[in-house]
């Protein structure tokens, strides 16, 4: 990493995400110092584990559409968004080398299908833009004028920078850097509990099931739970089911259960079948099969398929109508399996405490972006541009306020 900082600067950015680099970049390039800390030994860690799956960096989709994937946090989020629209950032990407496509889910991603050479050139770029990063560097407070408190290996260090950009992270994997520990060094500012997000859900599977099919993948499926329907495919797990259509219920499903304790959503094993045709095949004679192989000639089911079948069965689900079981069978889901497995979190900083700069009204200079902020979004390109958006936000932000 670079240098630490030395001597005054214009902006302390507390960080060193892919929000909080933004952030560094958007002041920086507008001739401002910059100096980004971060209490990790190397930056953007969560950013390069992203990377492994492809890096997925936003979505193709109308910008309409892609504004209502925010939920609640839509309005106050949509300027930022709109500011620095996905076409902004596939663009930034290419500016850096990364040659972007659009795969057939209409999520976009860079043709290396990893974060590493992306986030190479971008370190170049910063230390060609003057930027200097500190790592181990862990923020413990801020005084009333304004000064930034750490800690570091060589022992304390202060500064007071003449604005501060906060891109501490929400609380899902830890290990990577956001802890969550940081709404204790912000006294007086709202936030909502952290809680996990695009997150797995703890199910109470048989010995049976656990032990035979953990690890199996349910592909082409949908899940529904009230008027929320989505299709994708999830995975069942010695603790539950996790998976990308489980990911995007999660929202729904976690606020029911924090409600009541456990909720209940249904699988439909063959949505691209309607329950008519589905019918007319489970009403063929059995001829002597097992219910298992029935299942896997009528019905075209999976192995695993066919064990969730019969565990609803086992449960008391009615094994009259297969047809309308194959179509909805029943899971019920005690809890999330924790902020440390889920891939991003919601809470943090609440809309209120921000004005439309992205700074703290209870604190003058200091701005806010990132995961720490109370929103949450479904995975496919949605989670990483809001973190960029807002990052570009609250750097303008600052530059708007060192220029008052």
């Amino acid at each position: 990493m670079h240098d630490a900082p030395v001597g005054r600067i214009d902006v302390a950015v507390i960080g060193a995400g892919p929000t909080g680099l933004m952030a560094a970049e958007t002041i920086a390039s507008a001739g401002r110092s910059v100096a980004v800390f971060e209490r990790m030994p190397s930056v953007a860690r969560k950013l390069l584990i992203a990377g492994r799956g492809g890096l997925n960096l936003t979505h193709s989709e109308p910008l309409a559409s892609f504004l209502d994937r925010y939920g609640a946090a839509r309005a106050w989020l949509a300027p930022a968004v709109e500011a620095f629209p996905p076409s902004a950032l596939v663009a930034w990407a290419e500016g850096l080398g990364q040659e972007m496509f659009t795969g057939s889910s209409g999520r976009v991603f860079p043709r290396a299908m990893k974060a590493s050479p992306l986030l190479r050139a971008w370190l170049a770029r910063l230390a060609g833009l003057g930027v200097t990063i500190a790592t181990r560097h862990r923020w413990v407070g801020r005084e009333a004028d304004g000064t930034l408190r750490f800690e570091a290996p060589a022992g304390a260090v202060t500064l007071r920078p003449r604005a501060t950009v906060l891109a501490l992270g929400g609380a899902s994997w830890p290990r990577l850097g956001s802890e969550g520990t940081w709404p204790a060094l912000l006294p007086g500012v709202a936030v909502s509990p952290l809680r996990p997000a695009n997150c797995g859900f703890v199910v109470a599977w048989s010995a049976h099931l656990r032990q035979r099919h953990a690890g199996a993948p349910l592909k082409r499926i949908a899940l529904s739970f009230g008027e929320h329907m989505v299709r994708g495919e999830a995975v069942i797990t010695e603790a539950g089911i996790e998976g990308g259509a489980v990911y995007a219920l999660s929202a729904p499903l976690r606020e029911a259960v924090a409600e009541h304790g456990s909720a209940t959503f249904a699988i439909d094993l063959r949505p691209d079948l309607a329950r008519e045709a589905l019918a007319t095949r489970l009403a063929a004679p059995r001829r002597g099969q097992s219910l298992s192989t029935f299942l896997r000639k009528s019905a075209g089911l999976s192995r695993v398929a066919i064990a969730l079948v019969q565990e609803a069965v086992h449960s008391g689900a009615r094994a009259d109508d297969l047809a309308a079981l194959v179509k909805a069978v029943p899971v019920s889901v005690t809890a999330t399996t924790g902020l440390d497995r889920a891939i991003s979190s919601a809470g943090g900083i609440v809309a209120g405490e921000l004005d439309a700069h992205f700074m703290l009204r209870r604190c003058p200079g200091v701005f806010a972006c990132g995961e720490m902020l109370d929103w949450e979004a479904p995975t496919g390109g949605y989670l990483l541009q809001a973190c960029f958006a807002t990052g570009v936000a609250a750097g303008r932000g600052a530059i708007a306020w060192l220029e008052r």
